[in-house]
């Protein structure tokens, strides 16, 4: 299966919720949320009621889409998130947190998670001073994500970093913006994401 290449401002339409997709365009008032507050197509206007069924496949196609992920790939950090103790829901918002392309964008290196994927795949990170260019690599509590030297002139990056203050940084990494590094300081808690998301959905639509 290939992966979205539309709109992103398609998605956050049909999911009814301002997934920060495009970064800065999100917060003007060019954001198509905000213009348009209804499903794209041709009947996004009518009244639209979801069965049980839809309403869980909604979540995980939110989740899914709010973490840019293909079927198979959120199917598989399912399956470790059920095989793990505590709560399948919340360990799986753990195991998506814990990614390298998210932890980058969450530490302000990227304006987009889309952006800090395509940043890990070019090579310009490193975790505890080695090289890894692998999105879903999962980071753990004590490790150093740093941008490599030569890539701290990238223009990208340095926009980014200055826009964290408007986005916020989640308490479970600590920045130094002058050293371009982010130490992971524990697992991030449920209550460090604060996208409205209804995991039990997600985990009643894979127990059918």
């Amino acid at each position: 299966m290939a992966r979205y290449n539309g709109s992103a401002c398609r998605i956050c339409r049909r999911e009814n919720l301002k997934m920060y997709l495009k970064g800065d365009r999100c917060h003007t008032d060019k954001c198509a949320i905000e213009r348009r507050p209804y499903p794209p197509g041709q009947h996004g206007q009518g009244r639209t009621k979801f069965s049980e069924y839809g309403v869980q496949l909604r979540e995980k196609q939110k989740v899914k889409r709010l973490y840019g992920l293909l079927e198979a790939q959120f199917a598989g950090y399912y399956r470790r998130a059920s095989s793990k103790k505590g709560k399948t829901g919340e360990n799986l918002l753990k195991f998506l947190e814990q990614r390298l392309d998210n932890v980058a964008f969450r530490a302000g290196f990227a304006d987009t998670r889309n952006e800090a994927r395509q940043l890990v795949r070019h090579g310009h990170f490193q975790v505890n001073g080695r090289k890894v260019n692998i999105p879903s690599y999962q980071v753990r509590p004590g490790d150093v994500i740093e941008v490599r030297e030569k890539s701290r002139r990238i223009v990208r990056i340095n926009e980014a970093l200055e826009a964290i203050e408007r986005r916020g940084l989640v308490p479970w990494i600590e920045l130094d913006k002058k050293a371009f590094t982010a130490r992971v300081k524990a697992e991030p808690a449920r209550e460090d994401i604060t996208m409205p998301i209804a995991e039990q959905l997600i985990v009643e639509l894979y127990s059918k």
